[in-house]
């Protein structure tokens, strides 16, 4: 073996684990594993997991927070106006500058899959030729998916269509869209009809930005999840925000969510920009934004969480931290039962891994030895802890490590350190 982690705890319960890697791959996951690795690393029972993904970034305006001028509202549509402002004046290299030192942010948070929306509504496409050539860098260490994503709306800008073509044929490898803000809810559905079909036509996967809304007539869902099923699409459509679901009227979503479920679409929820951005027009009661988790997941539809914006026209924070993402989503949701906060877990995990069509993903014999040792004990302490990366591991190569979280302590009588984690 090229390596053995030893004593591992896995994200189903399983503890005592070894976990042995040759040629880039694993090749056992046993309890007391006989064979001897080059390098033989002790995991003394900390949690062993797959690497986070992120299901719904924006990486071409990442750490661009500032530029021309701060988000004096924080709301979306000042965000939205700010990018506007600031595309004419994007230099290649200084994206491609921004964009890489966010990839080592995610590397080092076990972060090694990102899907990323790229605004093709400027017609020199200098945002896609910038990440597809840091997709190109990053390769060795970090799966890049790009989305061809009209900003201004398909329909609204005139060369968006034509714009979004020139983009897959250079190498993007998602189609979205933004139906919500094409000027009619007509052109709203005729821009979902005519993306499906294009992705259909050409083999590729969808991802929609989708109600981004308070409203709750925006029901561009339902006409995505159609489009989905007429065109065979089932399993390769993803929805995102989808934030007017959680406006809407029970009776209305209580057709709509078998319709979801039956056209195979996925829900991106986007726990720390959805409950910052919508609910704004709202006075008390002050709406919470985020679509409706539980029931999406209730109804068998995959649902995974994105963190959306890390300081940029929309979003003043961030790191790139999954855990983060996932423990806002826990609360806003109001998942917090056993089984709910394991699925916050997989929602940065299994399931994103699952809507981007990640090969040889996870904790098992032939899978890419690709993974993340974390301060913790089981998922949910993971999210409550939001726990270090003791080691984060790609391919078989350890890429980040990074101590335990402790802290010392100088108290009379009590224990000359902490680190927060309850052992039993």
């Amino acid at each position: 073996m090229d390596l053995v982690l030893r004593n591992a705890t896995l994200a189903d319960g399983r503890s005592g684990i070894d976990v042995g890697v040759a040629g880039g791959r694993i090749a056992a996951v046993e309890a007391r594993l006989p064979l001897q690795g080059a390098r033989e690393i002790d995991a003394g029972g900390d949690l062993l997991s797959a690497p986070f993904v992120d299901a719904h970034f924006h990486m071409d305006a990442t750490l661009s927070y500032g530029l021309p001028r701060v988000n004096q509202s924080g709301t979306l549509l000042e965000g939205i106006a700010l990018w506007g402002e600031l595309k004419p004046q994007l230099a290649q290299e200084a994206l491609i500058e921004r964009a890489l030192q966010y990839c080592d942010w995610a590397v080092a948070r076990g972060l090694l899959a990102i899907r990323t929306h790229v605004d093709i509504c400027d017609d020199r496409l200098l945002a896609v030729e910038a990440l597809l050539e840091v997709k190109r860098r990053v390769a060795p260490y970090l799966d890049l998916q790009l989305v061809a994503f009209p900003q201004d709306g398909l329909l609204r800008s005139p060369s968006a269509f034509d714009n979004l073509k020139r983009a897959i044929v250079m190498g993007v490898d998602v189609v979205g869209g933004i139906p919500h803000f094409e000027r009619t809810m007509a052109q709203g559905a005729e821009s979902v009809r005519l993306l499906c079909e294009f992705a259909a036509e050409r083999g590729l996967r969808v991802d929609m930005h989708c109600d981004e809304s308070d409203d709750p007539l925006s029901r561009h869902i339902e006409t995505l999840a159609y489009e989905t099923w007429r065109l065979g699409l089932q399993g390769r459509v993803a929805g995102s925000h989808l934030t007017s679901m959680h406006s809407m009227d029970n009776y209305y979503v209580s057709k709509l969510l078998p319709l979801i479920a039956e056209s195979g679409v996925a829900a991106i929820a986007n726990p720390l920009i959805n409950i910052t951005l919508q609910g704004r027009h709202d006075s008390y009661p002050k709406r919470r934004g985020m679509t409706r988790v539980p029931e999406l997941l209730a109804a068998g539809v995959d649902v995974a969480f994105g963190h959306d914006c890390v300081m940029d026209p929309w979003y003043g924070m961030g790191s790139g931290d999954m855990l983060e993402v996932a423990h806002m989503g826990l609360h806003v949701a109001q998942m917090t039962g056993q089984a709910a906060m394991l699925q916050c877990y997989q929602a940065i995990t299994d399931t994103p891994a699952r809507i981007l069509g990640l090969e040889g993903y996870g904790i098992a014999p032939g899978c890419n030895a690709d993974f993340v040792l974390l301060d913790a004990s089981s998922p949910v302490e993971a999210i409550r802890l939001r726990a270090a990366r003791r080691l984060v591991v790609r391919r078989g190569q350890v890429v980040a490590e990074a101590p335990r979280a402790a802290a010392a302590l100088h108290l009379a009588g009590r224990p000359g350190t902490v680190d927060f984690r309850i052992r039993r």
